[in-house]
């Protein structure tokens, strides 16, 4: 041989190493990647997650358009974790949380099991639903409020929650619109590294403001704050004055 055919044997062998390593290499990254991306969700490969939705006004099996686009955005993410998917309606679903990954899309008004996990796993958001009250779908957190202008300033709740002693987390996409709830799950699906590297696996709430959806859908959406603390704090019940 010499060392004309020497130097390129030599030079494949060398490209063929180096692109093997590189291939491990990329392959480790991403098998990281997908670990954290599963744990975060609580969805390990073959799991099985619950999108628990409501109903539209006046149609026993409709689902709002809005609300079928933020199924949509979340089950992409439910796929990349190689798990599987339920849907199911608000009122037909009576397990407790923590024993299966949960999706929980809507509002208290028209979605009951999101009423439950309010009241239950964040007793200090209260959400004006009676239709004569005088900001309907208002948030109050803690001591602040925060109203909807229809079309121009909205906002929404994404929560993540992991209650005592369990292992699988729920998330809660609470938006004041429909169209509110499909920018909540958009923002999880473009942020959702972010947050794990700030939250890790620790519970979280969210406030996120929906800007002028009248012109940009549920795109542009900006971070308020993080409402974690006042979210999860029972409001102290106010002293009897007869007492």
């Amino acid at each position: 041989m010499n060392d004309d055919i020497r130097n390129i044997v030599l030079g494949l062998v060398a490209a063929g190493i180096s692109g093997t390593l590189g291939w491990l290499a990329r392959t480790a990254r991403w098998r990281r990647r997908l670990a954290r991306t599963q744990d975060f969700f609580g969805l390990p490969t073959n799991s099985q997650a619950l999108l628990v939705v409501n109903r539209e006004a006046g149609h026993e099996s409709a689902v709002r358009r809005y609300d079928v686009f933020a199924l949509l955005e979340l089950s992409g993410l439910i796929k990349d974790c190689g798990a599987q998917m339920q849907v199911i309606w608000h009122d037909g679903h009576h397990q407790g949380v923590g024993e299966q990954t949960e999706f929980c899309v809507g509002g208290p008004a028209s979605n009951v099991r999101m009423k439950a996990h309010l009241r239950t796993l964040l007793p200090g958001v209260r959400i004006a639903t009676e239709a004569n009250e005088p900001h309907r779908n208002a948030y109050r957190i803690g001591s602040e409020t925060y109203r909807a202008e229809r079309g121009a300033e909205e906002y929404a709740l994404l929560a993540r929650l992991t209650p005592s002693g369990q292992e699988r987390p729920v998330f809660l996409l609470c938006g004041q619109r429909s169209i509110n709830n499909q920018a909540a799950a958009r923002y999880l699906v473009r942020h959702y590294q972010d947050l794990a590297r700030t939250h890790g696996n620790d519970s979280f709430c969210l406030l996120l403001r929906v800007v002028n959806s009248e012109a940009y859908g549920p795109d542009v959406v900006e971070l308020v704050d993080d409402v974690t603390a006042a979210a999860r704090t029972a409001p102290v019940a106010a002293a009897d004055g007869g007492n």
